[in-house]
């Protein structure tokens, strides 16, 4: 059986904890923040999971 290629993309933007649950960062965090409180960016550097509904999709994109 041939391997599953990694889709490249999703595989800089997720990674896989040890428990098989995938982190991604929060979206918004790059420009534009001079009108982004300060309690609204220092939450935007916190990592969080992939929900549930989206695990199958992201987890084809990255099997390894």
């Amino acid at each position: 059986m041939p391997k599953i290629k990694t889709n490249r993309s999703a595989a800089k933007r997720f990674k896989k904890t040890g428990t098989g649950k995938v982190k991604r960062h929060k979206p918004n965090a790059s420009h534009i923040l001079t009108k982004k409180t300060t309690k609204r960016k220092r939450k935007l550097r916190q990592a969080t999971l992939v929900h549930k509904s989206d695990m199958d999709r992201v987890s084809r994109m990255i099997p390894y």
